[in-house]
């Protein structure tokens, strides 16, 4: 097999680091599809041969993973929508490691240019609400029909799908069962595809965290008694990473949770404690909250509350025993505890950060200190 010239050009580069006594790595690798992959580590960043396609980048857990393979020198193809929401990502990896698409999950040609030159595509597409563009048939179903499709013609290496926790084509929630039956679809096509299911993510841009901080957050149907254990978005971006390199982990199926099991109202109160402040919520029968919830999704241009997430509010999640977890990828997932300071000191009071009103004797000592400055 001979490599490139700039492969050649990467390799005498690391020999030369290495004759100077700094640190690096190199490796070289034949995919299935007979690519030759190399990565040399060291310096400011690595130079590498994967090129990765991340469909749904401009989502919460997009920029944990695009980072992340940028760093290890990979070229990133970024699949987008709409300009502004993946201005965040341009600065992710070095001068043309990120390559921006514009795409349509309903337009096969926009999905097929996004993938042509990759040997591993990621999708995180997903919705957690239905809009008057797309339902959630079509976007967990339909448009990984279609990635999948292009995955599959391309003969491209890996296909990371990440799916949900409670993924279940006969779920009573419209979510759960489209994201089911998306896998369903996902394996029939590409038998090789790696299944991802993520708990309720937590961290920057979360759909849990931030929520529940938010003054506008008033209903809930269930008491808050849903139960999940919430996982770290870099701890995901972690393990999806090392997804790419482990060429064992292809055909099977993924269970990413954190370490402790709590309930949504147990969530609802370490954020009360991390704000210092206590946030209502309106316990609302299902049977009055869901159609309410119905129409409020239907006909306001922003998104309040949909029908279907009061509907997940009253199945808990159930992990799959035979799935992989963590713990095969050697990533420790971390507590939610330990991380809400982190995300939740915005939402806290400038009157936090404010001096306590003097006591009695600081006031005398200030008035000494006055009094020998005005004699000097």
């Amino acid at each position: 097999m001979v490599l490139s010239t700039l492969s050649r050009g990467a390799l005498r580069s690391s020999v030369a680091a290495g004759a100077s006594g700094k640190r690096s790595l190199s490796d070289v690798a034949i995919t299935r599809t007979g690519k030759t992959i190399l990565r040399v580590q060291g310096g400011r960043s690595s130079l590498g041969g994967h090129t990765a396609t991340v469909f749904g980048a401009t989502g919460q857990l997009g920029r944990y993973i695009v980072n992340r393979l940028a760093r290890q020198g990979c070229t990133v193809v970024v699949p987008f929508r709409e300009e502004m929401t993946k201005r965040h990502l341009k600065l992710t990896g070095d001068l043309g490691r990120v390559i921006f698409i514009e795409y349509d999950l309903r337009n096969t040609a926009s999905i097929e240019a996004s993938v042509r030159h990759s040997d591993v595509v990621y999708n995180l597409v997903g919705r957690d609400y239905p809009t008057k563009n797309f339902t959630l048939e079509d976007v967990h179903v339909e448009g990984t029909e279609r990635i999948a499709e292009a995955v599959a013609k391309y003969d491209v290496d890996r296909y990371i799908h990440v799916s949900s926790h409670n993924a279940n084509p006969n779920s009573t929630s419209e979510f759960f069962a489209t994201k089911g039956r998306g896998e369903l679809v996902a394996r029939s096509i590409f038998p090789e595809t790696t299944i991802v299911r993520p708990a309720p993510v937590f961290g920057f841009e979360d759909n849990l965290l931030l929520k529940l901080a938010s003054v506008l957050n008033l209903f809930t149907a269930n008491n808050m008694q849903q139960k999940f254990w919430p996982v770290h978005s870099i701890d995901v971006g972690a393990a999806l990473e090392k997804m790419l390199y482990d060429d064992s982990t292809a055909g099977k199926t993924f269970e990413l949770y954190g370490p402790k099991q709590y309930s949504l109202a147990e969530v609802a109160a370490l954020v009360d404690k991390e704000i210092f402040k206590k946030r209502r919520h309106i316990n609302v029968p299902k049977a009055i909250l869901k159609p309410v919830a119905g129409l409020l999704n239907k006909y306001l241009w922003w998104h309040t509350l949909s029908a279907d997430e009061v509907e997940r509010e009253f199945i808990d999640q159930v992990i799959d025993p035979e799935a992989s977890t963590f713990a095969d990828l050697g990533v420790e997932p971390g507590d939610i505890a330990n991380f809400t300071y982190h995300y939740l000191q915005g939402f806290r009071s400038s009157n936090y950060y404010d001096l306590p009103p003097a006591t009695e004797k600081e006031k005398r000592e200030d008035k000494k200190y006055i009094h020998v400055l005005d004699e000097l």
